[in-house]
């Protein structure tokens, strides 16, 4: 399940505490310099568009976060990223939290393509992406990620 992550969820998980009363996975979701890294990136993608961040939460645990990774840059095409709690990992959860990302994203009228890049090396992400319809539509170097493959799915 998507819960809609505001600046206090952010807070509360950099503290190392668990928000709204949720459990946080063992070993945490991020670590702290990648959750500030988010909680900064909601609020300039929050300048211009909302929601755009949410915690994955199974079982009353808050197991990763999924977000816009920038504004809509062409109309009505926006770019996710998403991760999941080291000790959480391989079970399914990515997959689900794409799938009710993608569900958000066709309700919202602002929304018309979904799109997300991955590291060439990351198996269980193109999976994840192949699984809820994307394509893979091109390769980029990136100057901190290295080579990325480039996905998009119309909603």
């Amino acid at each position: 399940m998507l819960i809609e992550a505001a600046d206090a969820h952010f807070a509360a998980l950099l503290a190392g505490e668990a928000p709204d009363g949720l459990a946080v996975a063992e070993g945490g979701i991020e670590a702290p310099e990648v959750l500030a890294m988010l909680r900064a990136l909601s609020a300039e993608v929050g300048e211009s568009f909302h929601p755009n961040a949410w915690l994955i939460v199974e079982d009353g645990e808050v197991v990763g976060l999924t977000s816009l990774v920038r504004t809509p840059y062409v109309g009505d095409t926006v770019m996710i990223g998403y991760g999941v709690a080291a000790s959480r990992r391989r079970r399914g959860i990515a997959r689900r939290a794409v799938a009710d990302l993608l569900a958000w994203a066709r309700a919202d009228h602002r929304v018309r393509t979904v799109t997300a890049e991955t590291s060439i090396h990351n198996g269980p992400s193109h999976r994840v992406l192949e699984t809820n319809g994307f394509q893979r539509t091109g390769e980029r170097e990136d100057d901190e990620d290295g080579p990325l493959f480039c996905w998009s799915v119309e909603v």
